[in-house]
């Protein structure tokens, strides 16, 4: 038994919560928020976020982020990706030399374009970064839903440990090496889910959601190969496999955002109206900077930013990529 503390008590956090509880492990939730804090002590859930999934009564629910770091055997950083770096900032005075730390949003920092682990390092040099990512929402694994993921370590012997940590009967885990790659895809997959989302509100069919999330991958693939990552990666859990599940469940911010967008809302309206971090607009950015400084053609990326922050319309963004210049679909693809 591991003695975890969970630090951002969102939907995910909450779920991870109670899969590491179901496993055994003493589990303390941490909570910037005064009221998130009051409301899970008293209600036992998160009436919000993930209403139903019961807290044990033995989880202890905390703000007091020194105490809620010291002496665990390993962290899980559950907040919003726009938040990372600043956590971990609030963290690394009681972040122990080794203590492990599993991040489990997924983003890129649009004026470093750094992944979240790189910022973690960043601000907590100290520290044992891992990453746990995969096709998993947050509300059918707090529903104890067969799921798999991924934990990405430097370490076989970290990522291990961790592998023995998380599975569970309901929860299958898998171990990379590839923590780059893990990373690019699990936060240009909610770019391209904006993409699903948008053609959904126009009324497209499965036909238009088919080929967004296969071109959708092609362009992560291409990118994150260009910066280090593994092919390999990209057609696994972390890559199709997260792309599948973000662009077409009912569970998906990113593609309820963009589903707004495509009925006509603005992107301000649609967050609103979400009322959840969509962590696909923070990355948009960053993955066109990142195309354009590893000289990688994106253009389904390129057309999301031109409807979150130009102004484009949805409809003739979907137009553009339909008409652009013909080409192979695989250039390693050759005739005798």
């Amino acid at each position: 038994m591991a003695n975890v503390s969970v630090l951002g008590a969102g939907s995910w956090g909450t779920a991870l919560s109670v899969l590491l509880h179901d496993n055994g492990h003493r589990v303390t939730i941490w909570s910037i928020d005064e009221n998130e804090v009051k409301m899970l002590r008293e209600k036992r859930e998160h009436t919000s976020k993930l209403p139903g999934v019961k807290l044990a009564d033995d989880m202890e629910i905390t703000g007091d982020l020194e105490s809620a770091v010291k002496d665990r055997d390993f962290l899980v950083l559950a907040v919003p990706s726009p938040y990372t770096r600043a956590t971990a900032r609030k963290m690394a005075p009681y972040v122990a030399e080794g203590q492990i730390i599993v991040d489990v949003a997924k983003g890129i920092e649009e004026t470093t374009l750094m992944t979240l682990s790189r910022q973690i390092e960043q601000e907590i040099p100290q520290a044992d970064v891992a990453v746990l990512s995969g096709p998993s929402h947050a509300e059918e694994v707090g529903r104890r839903l067969p799921t798999t993921c991924v934990i990405g370590a430097k370490t076989k012997k970290t990522a291990e440990y961790l592998q023995a940590a998380f599975i569970s009967p309901v929860f299958r885990v898998y171990i990379s090496p590839d923590v780059l790659g893990m990373e690019l895809g699990g936060s240009l997959k909610n770019v391209i889910a904006l993409a699903a989302g948008i053609a959904d509100g126009l009324g497209y069919g499965d036909n238009t959601k088919a080929a967004l999330i296969t071109r959708g991958i092609a362009e992560i693939a291409r990118l994150g190969v260009k910066m280090g990552g593994r092919i390999e990666t990209f057609s696994g859990l972390t890559g199709i496999g997260d792309l599948i599940v973000t662009c077409a469940s009912v569970h998906s911010r990113n593609r309820r955002a963009g589903y707004l967008m495509g009925q006509g809302m603005s992107m301000e309206e649609a967050m609103a109206e979400v009322k959840m971090v969509v962590e696909g607009v923070y990355s948009a950015k960053a993955a066109a900077k990142l195309a354009k400084e590893y000289n990688v053609s994106m253009p389904i990326v390129d057309e999301v930013n031109a409807v979150l922050f130009e102004g484009k319309s949805a409809k003739d963004a979907v137009n553009d990529l339909m008409l652009r210049q013909s080409c192979s679909e695989n250039t390693a693809l050759t005739w005798e």
